[in-house]
């Protein structure tokens, strides 16, 4: 027993013993598949031949397998180097295939982006057809009872490309165009300033303070609020957590509610927040400001851990319901909010189904409505698409906008024009030996909602037409609360699965056809999507972590890559390190 019992000792020391000469092996003489690759940047054009081979060569000595190769920015006013090297010149691509055959040479294999520059997918070549699509639209208010024939207001456009996808009348609804664009109020505040702009939604001005302080809405006659639509300057999330407070006298105030900013992403410049209140009729509205409570913060609430202070353009009020924080719900930006509830908005305030009539017929090419209205007083909602205008601003000469993510045509053409075109310049037999990875870098070009193709899609993801419902994405509460809280639901999910079988299925195919793998770094907080599924369809996921960073530690990113990994059965996942 005791000599049975020593043998396994002696067999269990041994074991131990070769795992770790097994590992320590490994660590220092690792597997192909498993060694470092690095972030190749051509800053600015200036590339040549000898710095390409100390590049090179150097990564060779250190034991780097390959070589992520992205040319960053365009060229300065006064350039690093003579003569430059400016993406997408003949020089330039002399430069990659140089760089092709010393990594050949030296047995160091090169990663080619999806673009120029390292996010996300854009070029010269993408058309504002092309490009990322988001819904638009513009209302008009009218008496019934007679024929018009009028020009209809021309929602937002990019570049004067716009195209209608349905103009629907329905009756106004209690508080329908009553706002303080209509209702202007004098405002005051606590601090010695002007602030009379904030009623403006176009202002360019901002309000600041890094104290607390207040703003207070004075009406002439008793307003009823039921949407507080708040613009902020930049990613400031103080704008979103005042505290409301309502009186009929200007001295005695009853709290209304306290403002929560919905959960955001890093990339959340450029839209408002739109907060729905239980309606509250008063004289004057006040808005308290103190950063005393606000959260440490998070990935998906990155401002938070910023430097606070209130930082506001307008604050617009509505007598009209919208749904609560719909700006995320319909796919604009990536954003997390609760549900709007039927306290907020009654089912009073939401437009019947039956009452919501297409009248797209009546609209020509030119945006002019011929109709014979009914009795009443009616609401034209013209909505539409344009491009958002999103491109790969970290890229130089090949800079552009971002190609449509639900658009198989037009990902097959910003891949061929970059990426094929370097295997094209270098030639087949070359990029077989070398070129080994296709990379998606970060998601840094915000979120989209339509495209030409959406509405099919829906229809055969969800089931049912989009177009009964589509007023939802302007906020327009339709039949009721949970109604519209549903079908925003199925958009959002709609534009998630899109964005895996649309965009990374096609990278994958055109990817794997040339030999190559596929990797790609996370989705979301950007776009509005799911942040692992998008890794079913890569062959290497990848993440990024920031070093010693007090905002941009992003864990979920390395999180998402490695979950994405484990749930997808992918054995390599990269982590873009130390950025």
């Amino acid at each position: 027993m005791k000599k049975l019992f020593l043998t396994c000792i002696i067999y269990c020391l041994s074991l131990h013993i070769s795992i770790g000469q097994n590992l320590e092996q490994l660590w220092t003489s690792p597997s192909d598949e498993s060694r470092s690759w690095i972030y190749w940047y051509w800053m600015q054009g200036a590339v040549s031949k000898e710095g390409i081979t100390a590049d090179l060569e150097a990564m060779k000595e250190t034991g780097i397998a390959g070589a992520y190769l992205m040319p960053i920015k365009g060229i300065p006013e006064e350039p690093f180097i003579i003569p430059v090297v400016e993406q997408l010149s003949p020089l330039w691509w002399k430069m990659v295939d140089f760089a092709f055959k010393e990594a050949n040479r030296l047995g160091i294999k090169i990663g080619f982006h999806i673009c120029d520059g390292f996010a996300l997918a854009g070029g010269p070549w993408i058309t504002p057809e092309l490009s990322m699509q988001k819904v638009v639209w513009a209302s008009k208010r009218i008496d019934g009872g007679k024929k018009v024939n009028m020009q209809l207001p021309q929602p937002e456009s990019y570049k004067n490309y716009y195209k209608d996808i349905a103009v629907f009348a329905y009756p106004t609804p209690e508080g329908g165009g009553i706002s303080t664009e209509t209702i202007k109020p004098k405002i005051t505040t606590s601090l010695d300033i002007d602030a009379q702009f904030l009623a403006d939604k176009k202002s360019e001005m901002t309000f600041q303070s890094e104290s607390p302080c207040w703003i207070q809405y004075e009406f002439k006659e008793p307003f009823t609020c039921r949407t507080i639509q708040v613009t902020s300057a930049g990613n400031n999330i103080q704008a979103d957590r005042l505290a409301t407070f309502a009186s009929d006298d200007g001295k005695n105030f009853k709290k209304i509610n306290q403002l929560e900013p919905p959960r955001q992403g890093w990339q959340n410049i450029g839209f408002t927040a739109t907060h729905s209140i239980p309606p509250v009729t008063a004289r004057y509205f006040r808005f308290e400001y103190d950063k005393s409570g606000t959260e440490p913060g998070s990935e998906d609430l990155d401002a938070a851990k910023w430097k606070q202070s209130l930082k506001i353009k307008s604050i617009y009020l509505s007598s009209e319901a919208r749904i609560h924080q719909y700006e995320g719900k319909n796919g604009s930006v990536w954003r997390i909010a609760p549900r709007t509830t039927e306290k907020q908005i009654p089912i009073s305030s939401c437009i019947a189904l039956t009452d919501l009539i297409n009248i797209s017929q009546y609209i020509d090419k030119k945006g002019v409505l011929n109709w014979e209205v009914p009795k009443g007083n009616w609401t034209i909602l013209r909505m539409g698409h344009t491009s958002t205008g999103h491109t790969n601003a970290t890229g130089g000469k090949g800079s552009g906008l971002e190609c449509d993510k639900f658009n198989p045509e037009a990902i097959r053409l910003q891949f061929n024009s970059w990426f094929g075109k370097a295997i094209e310049v270098v030639g087949s037999e070359l990029a077989t030996q070398v070129l080994k990875v296709f990379h998606v870098d970060s998601w840094e070009c915000g979120s989209q909602n339509w495209s030409a193709n959406f509405r099919e899609e829906f229809r055969k993801l969800r089931g049912y037409d989009i177009y009964n419902y589509l007023p939802v994405m302007a906020g327009i509460p339709i039949e009721s609360a949970d109604v519209s809280e549903r079908v925003l639901y199925d958009i959002r999910q709609t534009i998630s699965e899109l964005v895996v079988d649309k965009f990374y299925t096609t990278l994958k195919e055109e990817a794997n056809k040339k030999g190559c793998l596929f990797s790609a770094e996370c989705v979301s907080p950007t776009m509005l999507s799911d942040g692992m599924m998008h890794y079913k369809n890569t062959d290497i996921p990848m993440g990024e972590y920031w070093f010693q960073s007090p905002t941009h530690d992003k864990p979920n990113d390395i999180l998402d890559a490695i979950s994405g990994a484990h749930i997808y059965e992918k054995n390599i996942v990269q982590a873009e390190s130390f950025t």
